[in-house]
């Protein structure tokens, strides 16, 4: 279809690999009339090393969305074809970018995609984990409250998990996710296509084990519950009542079935904790 049609390109950019970045995405990118970008700077530096000649660069932000869509539209209306991007891989997915497409949709404005480089596909096929459903959660939410609420929503759910989570909040994210969501497989998938990729294949319950700082962009992938292995109720119970009798019995409830679930094997901590409270005695 010709550049020159007024229309929204929605184009993935590369990971981190400059090798990525497809001949056709380049030429879009040349020939539109304005880029839609999350930072401006960013983009610039990107396009020049791209050897994309200098075009109109629009900053397209979470906080100025609104004021923005109404920009885009005006000029895709007066006849302008416009790109949007964002700072690595596939827009939209966890970045900005959503509303302006449906906006487009309501107005019969043309949205075309441009495919490409995105972190949750990378990590699913390299992971190693059943791919099968998925279900990709974007950034968790910032407190430990909200990242638990959301885990308890998609729990019973039969596939893998996927979202991003900054360096500092990795380990409080996945205590809550043990907590939650019980034993699973997890890949910790680090640094996507740069020079220190790296995939870090380990279990929920040894998520503790982790090194303190893990550098970079991190995407996290959480296997399919493990239902299948799970031990008897009355087994479970068992081991309550031998720790509420031995060492143990001084740990608060709570703390007590984090110590629990490795032995409780298909059982989360939060399941656990509920069977304790109906058998308080």
């Amino acid at each position: 279809m010709p550049l020159t049609s007024p229309r929204l390109w929605v184009v993935a950019t590369p990971l981190g690999n400059p090798g990525d970045f497809s001949p056709r995405a380049r030429e879009i990118l040349a020939g539109v009339d304005a880029i839609l970008a999350e930072d401006t700077r960013r983009a610039a530096r990107f396009c020049a090393g791209h050897g994309i000649p200098a075009r109109r660069l629009l900053s397209f932000f979470e906080h100025n969305e609104e004021k923005r869509t109404e920009e885009a539209l005006r000029l895709l209306k007066n006849g302008r074809s416009l790109a949007l991007i964002s700072d690595a891989g596939t827009p939209l997915l966890a970045d900005p970018g959503y509303r302006l497409v449906r906006a487009c949709r309501k107005e019969g404005l043309a949205v075309s995609p441009l495919p490409g480089p995105s972190a949750p596909t990378a990590a699913l096929s390299a992971a190693g984990i059943p791919p099968l459903p998925y279900t990709f959660l974007g950034f968790l939410p910032r407190d430990v409250a909200g990242r638990k609420a959301l885990f308890t929503v998609f729990a019973a759910m039969p596939g893998a998990l996927v979202f991003f989570e900054r360096r500092d909040r990795l380990k409080a994210s996945l205590d809550a996710a043990r907590e939650i969501l019980g034993p699973r497989e997890i890949a910790i998938c680090r640094e996507l296509t740069k020079t220190h990729e790296e995939f870090i294949l380990t279990r929920l319950e040894r998520s503790a084990e982790l090194p303190e700082e893990l550098l970079g962009e991190l995407t996290i992938v959480i296997g399919p519950p493990e239902r299948a292995e799970r031990l008897p109720v009355r087994e479970i119970r068992r081991l309550i009542a031998e720790a509420r009798a031995g060492e143990q019995r001084c740990l608060k409830p709570r703390e007590l079935a984090r110590r629990l679930q490795d032995a409780a094997r298909g059982w989360s901590v939060k399941e656990i904790y509920a069977l304790m409270a109906e058998n308080k005695d």
